[in-house]
């Protein structure tokens, strides 16, 4: 057995849609066996809790909530957790892995970037961008749209689609459809839970040694290294 984490993952600090509180969702996941936790909040076009009239400097640092209220308490608890987003357009969805909150007050160009855009200001800092769930189908999703060459890798397992308690999104086809794609364009392959409450989707990696930083979760994507990806059966 190695060492679980969860790479996808919500609050209601950060998500209008979540359903849970960092200090819930830290919990929730210590008690599930977890290692760690990455904190990926809707970003600022995407499904964000916090108020879009905000100047950008408060919209920051409130959006940094979820991931600094779930710090303390896995601080103090015994569970890791690291800070990334969900940047969103128009429904497509990439996990953004690396960076913080210094980043984001130093590079307001990112809330109103492109695809393009974001993968060049992320890639030059040396973070990473993952396609989340590219094949979903819902209505706020208006179309399937693919970016091999704007992604370090995708998120070929979410478990929202194949675990036998989630609620939502409930298709495997979904994830079958992301597997092929990363290995057609030899795309590295992550999973998560794309967790919004309580409920334990199972999901996420396993790997040998804990990650100490954020940094170890985006080399071991761009260095394609060896890991499990979890598919939502406990």
């Amino acid at each position: 057995m190695g060492y679980r984490y969860e790479t996808h993952l919500h609050t209601k600090e950060g998500s209008a849609c979540a359903g849970a509180t960092a200090k819930e969702m830290v919990h929730a996941y210590k008690n599930a066996g977890y290692a760690g936790i990455i904190v990926t909040d809707h970003f600022y076009y995407g499904n964000t809790a916090v108020p879009r009239e905000l100047p950008w400097e408060e919209w920051v640092q409130e959006f940094c909530k979820g991931y600094e209220h779930a710090k303390e308490e896995g601080d103090r608890i015994g569970l890791q957790v690291f800070f990334g987003w969900e940047s969103g357009y128009q429904g497509t969805e990439f996990l953004i892995y690396g960076l913080d909150k210094q980043w984001l007050l130093e590079h307001p160009e990112i809330r109103d970037a492109s695809v393009e855009e974001q993968w060049a200001l992320v890639d030059a800092s040396g973070g990473l961008v993952i396609h989340a769930h590219p094949f979903r189908e819902e209505p706020y999703i208006p179309e399937i749209r693919l970016y091999p060459q704007y992604v370090h890798g995708v998120e070929a397992i979410n478990t929202t689609h194949s675990s036998p308690k989630s609620c939502h999104h409930c298709n495997p086809a979904y994830n079958e459809k992301a597997l092929c794609y990363a290995r057609e364009h030899n795309l590295p392959m992550t999973g998560g839970s794309d967790a919004h409450d309580v409920v334990i989707l199972d999901g996420g990696i396993e790997v040998e040694a804990l990650l100490q930083e954020i940094g170890d979760y985006v080399r071991l994507l761009k260095e394609n290294r060896s890991k499990v990806i979890l598919g939502g059966n406990s």
